[in-house]
């Protein structure tokens, strides 16, 4: 006759059970935390490094670079100082890590878990990042003294959030991330890169739309960023200042935006606005000052080059041509 197993038998038994299904859980857990912090598409990554030499470095997926390059773009687009970019930032990666995400606490929608019901807009316009943004810094500039304020405090008066004191966290990050998307931080972000297959905006025309949605109208006068996809010549927005080149090569297209002399914060931050937007674009290479990334060189970040030392950003993209 089989004997029944010992009471120590059982807990052993039991222990067994429970730490097996403790570590099924947590790993259930830590697949649902990736899902929501890359949206449930993961891929190449970026990486954003400190100026300062100091070490500091965060990494990021290429759809939350690209929100963050979109709301910094907002930001410089409305005239809004850096610091303002940084508080849309650390704002951002508290409420939905930069993912825009469809879902949240009661009515609340998009990256900045805005409401329809309290009046930030309609569900559409919500969930559209460029608009988001804007009607953040929309009330953002209506606290007064932001700038002096700590960045939870400001970022709380704005989101009127139940956790106010969560937004100081994620500080670190949004400074590194604001100092290299609004330029002020030389070659200091890159991404792996690869092409997003799902979609088809590519070719120079898909640079200009993008570059407009981001920044607004402005920013092809700024730069005279006029493109096309096939290197014939346009009517430029502004006389004042050059037009840029864009000459189809094989199967690809060089679009230049030429940026006046003096102003290589602009170009810095149209450079690193290209490397986050450079999977949905379709963007091979950036170069800008000497310096040129490269899609699929995460490891090997911007590096020196002959290219383009002294001409404006300089954007290397798939051309759409033959494209469905």
């Amino acid at each position: 006759m089989q004997q029944s197993p010992t009471p120590k038998k059982r807990r052993r038994g039991r222990l067994f059970r429970f730490s097996s299904a403790l570590v099924v859980l947590l790993a259930v857990a830590g697949y649902l935390i990736v899902q929501y912090v890359t949206g449930g598409r993961g891929g190449p990554g970026c990486k954003v490094v400190s100026g300062k030499d100091d070490g500091q470095a965060y990494e990021f997926s290429q759809e939350q670079t690209m929100n963050a390059a979109t709301i910094a773009a907002v930001g410089t687009g409305r005239g809004m100082p850096e610091r303002a970019v940084t508080i849309a930032l650390a704002t951002a990666l508290q409420e939905s890590q930069l993912v825009n995400i469809e879902h949240g606490d009661l009515d609340s929608l998009g990256l900045f878990q805005q409401r329809p019901s309290q009046g930030w807009g309609t569900k559409k316009e919500i969930l559209d990042p460029t608009y988001a943004a804007g009607v953040f810094y929309e009330h953002l500039a209506k606290v007064n003294d932001y700038q002096q304020l700590p960045l939870t405090v400001a970022a709380q008066r704005v989101q009127r959030s139940g956790y106010p004191e969560a937004y100081a966290k994620h500080e670190p990050e949004a400074t590194l991330l604001s100092a290299a998307l609004t330029g002020q931080a030389a070659a200091t972000l890159t991404c792996q890169g690869l092409p997003d297959t799902t979609r088809a905006n590519t070719g120079p025309d898909a640079v200009r739309a993008a570059l407009v949605r981001d920044f607004g109208r402005t920013v092809l006068k700024e730069t005279g960023a006029e493109v096309t996809g096939d290197g014939s010549a346009t009517k430029t927005e502004a006389k004042s200042t050059p037009s840029p080149s864009a000459s189809a090569t094989g199967g690809s297209s060089t679009v230049t935006l030429p940026v006046r002399s003096g102003s290589t914060r602009t170009g810095w931050q149209l450079a690193h606005w290209a490397v986050a937007n450079s999977s949905v674009l379709h963007i091979e290479r950036v170069s800008y000052a000497g310096r040129e990334w490269a899609a699929g060189s995460a490891d090997d970040p911007w590096h020196s080059t002959a290219t383009n030392a002294s001409g404006g950003v300089r954007i290397v993209t798939e051309r759409q041509t033959g494209r469905k």
